[in-house]
């Protein structure tokens, strides 16, 4: 049974940061929070977004106060920073941790508590504020998901922070934002996004709509993702990333992921890996690790998947095994501890679990 509501309505081209005011306008927004992180801020892309606000008549107060792996006690600091300014809507806007880090922010503005009080769907017995996302890397797909992905501040664990209300009204798509992002971020982000469409396409819970979202953002980003690295102002590279990492992202609210991602939160958690980093070093060996139930299916992302993501990878100058990322080998078992108790992992084609886990990793060494 298929049981999916898109809540999120799609504007995207190039150009269309101009329509945020009056879009912001429409959903009735009067005193808006900006999250949008200080990366975001130093090139110059959000003094745009604040003039059209302006002239719709909108008033904006920014927040910039988290980093790229945003966590409980950061968003408990955006909550300090809004409670006494009267705000009756959010705008992310940036990559995936200020849009995961503006509907964090949310949960607690309007529901209070902790953010670990909200770790699973469903648990806020208030609506959020409305909101709106305009992602300005083509990455994380948050624009297009009803969860915010925020680490424990004390135990370093990534919570999956879910609600029909934490959905973007609006995800404002514009390919000419993206084009400044430096090439370290264009290479991590545009290989979550790609690990988005592979890992979607085979879990237990796909279907028909999960499957024609996973396909296209695999075709999308396969197709663009070394022209985007190579020439960021490539508009139809730059577009074709931006609609891939978005198709991936409704993949995952529709599909979710698997053990890549549970592999890949535990060095997150332990070292202060970046996501996307991880998933490169992982993600082949997901794939070969999963061949011995789903080959059928990753064929039909073409042959030789495993060596074409690792080729990807290196396009995008991102590490191949764990040990240049200087995990010490004597944690892998302690780590792969830790990934089987991902949520993801349980969404895995294949049984995963502590075992599974230390044969990934060790084949990723």
């Amino acid at each position: 049974m298929i049981d999916l509501t898109p809540r999120t309505r799609l504007v995207m081209g190039a150009g269309a940061l101009a329509r945020l005011g009056e879009l912001a306008r429409e959903l009735g927004f009067r005193r808006t929070l900006v999250v949008s992180d200080a990366g975001v801020r130093s090139v110059g892309l959000v003094e745009p977004a604040l003039r059209h606000l302006s002239a719709a008549g909108i008033e904006a107060v920014v927040w910039d106060g988290f980093d790229s792996n945003p966590d409980s006690a950061m968003a408990e600091a955006g909550r300090v920073f809004a409670a006494p300014l009267g705000i009756d809507s959010i705008i992310g806007f940036g990559g995936g941790s200020s849009l995961d880090c503006a509907k964090a922010i949310n949960f607690l503005l309007t529901n209070g508590g902790h953010m670990r009080d909200y770790r699973g769907y469903g648990k806020a017995s208030c609506p959020l504020l409305p909101m709106i996302g305009v992602p300005t890397t083509a990455g994380t797909g948050s624009e297009a998901q009803s969860y915010a992905v925020i680490s424990d501040a004390e135990t370093h664990v990534k919570m999956a922070c879910g609600d029909p209300s934490a959905a973007f009204r609006i995800a404002l798509l514009d390919p000419e934002l993206v084009v400044s992002s430096p090439f370290g971020v264009r290479a991590t982000a545009g290989y979550d996004a790609i690990a988005h469409a592979v890992e979607t396409f085979v879990t237990r819970r796909r279907n028909a709509i999960s499957e024609c979202y996973s396909r296209e953002a695999w075709r999308l980003l396969s197709l663009h993702y070394e022209r985007f690295l190579a020439c960021p102002n490539d508009p139809e590279a730059a577009a074709g990333m931006q609609t891939g990492a978005w198709l991936a992202g409704a993949a995952i609210e529709a599909s979710m992921l698997g053990a890549a991602h549970a592999c890949a939160n535990p060095l997150t958690a332990n070292y202060g890996v970046t996501h996307g980093l991880a998933l490169a070093v992982l993600l082949p060996h997901v794939v070969r690790w999963n061949e011995a139930v789903v080959a059928d299916r990753y064929r039909q992302l073409g042959d030789g998947l495993a060596g074409r993501l690792a080729d990807l990878a290196r396009a995008g100058r991102l590490p191949q095994t764990l040990r240049e990322l200087e995990v010490p080998e004597e944690d892998l078992p302690m780590l792969a501890a830790q990934a089987a108790e991902q949520w993801t992992g349980t969404f895995n084609p294949r049984p995963f679990d502590a075992a599974g886990a230390l044969e990934i990793y060790r084949c990723a060494y």
